[in-house]
């Protein structure tokens, strides 16, 4: 999975059924992708949380490489965090320690550093324990299909389970993991309801929307929309 900035659900619930995690930080960087934001649940509905990056002349970056335009964002976060979720039910419970994981992340400058820091913070308050790899450290090569089916090569895996948005392009590069006989299937979850701030419950904002309204309820809730998965091209 790519390093996501604050990830929603379905991306722990991945999380939660690997052995292994690999941050997929050696693709290229998208403007405006969960790379560099996600959504929170306001008065008004789902909110971008943004975070800017540097673009100019940095064409084909990799995530790897991309780098936060300005620290003063940082500040300016917080106060929208503190300012949405003050009244939610555990904001006391998770409003420092998020601010401090920020901040700390925050200091080298580069996006996968904030992201990877806010994720492991993230997976410690839903009270996993899981091992992450960096792709750039096993550094092989490939494209899409071709370079995961490398990367899982790599370390030995057995299976691999996809967000069930990439079948598309896996079923295209599905001879990369049939000839390393890996296993491909795909997450399947039906995003669960949850205490909201605001009524009505809008899904797809954040885990930490999750965690401020849900406390340590939060990977339970996840795991209450889980399904089954499904093998790649196996019909639903």
């Amino acid at each position: 999975m790519q390093p996501t900035f604050l990830p929603w659900l379905g991306w722990f619930d991945l999380l939660d059924q690997a052995d292994v995690m690999i941050l997929l930080d050696d693709v290229g960087f998208s403007k405006q992708s969960w790379q560099q934001r996600n959504q929170i649940r306001t008065t008004n509905g789902l909110q971008y949380l943004s975070l800017p990056v540097k673009t100019s002349g940095r064409l084909g970056q990799l995530i790897s490489d991309t780098y936060l335009d300005s620290p003063r964002y940082v500040d300016k976060m917080i106060r929208t965090i503190q300012d949405c979720y003050a009244k939610a039910p555990f904001f006391s419970k998770y409003f420092d320690p998020f601010c401090h994981s920020i901040k700390e992340s925050s200091v080298s400058g580069k996006l996968l550093n904030l992201n990877y820091g806010l994720i492991l913070w993230l997976t410690s308050e839903l009270g996993l324990n899981k091992s992450f790899m960096l792709a750039s450290d096993i550094n092989v090569g490939g494209t899409r299909g071709s370079h995961v089916a490398t990367l899982c090569k790599q370390i030995k895996a057995s299976h691999y389970l996809s967000p069930a948005g990439a079948e598309a392009y896996l079923m295209e590069d599905y001879s990369s993991f049939e000839t390393t006989e890996i296993e491909v299937r795909l997450q399947c979850f039906e995003h669960p309801k949850y205490r909201q701030r605001f009524k009505p419950f809008i899904p797809y904002a954040s885990v930490l929307d999750l965690l401020m309204n849900e406390g340590q309820e939060s990977m339970h809730i996840i795991r209450s929309g889980r399904r089954a998965s499904r093998l790649l091209g196996e019909k639903t």
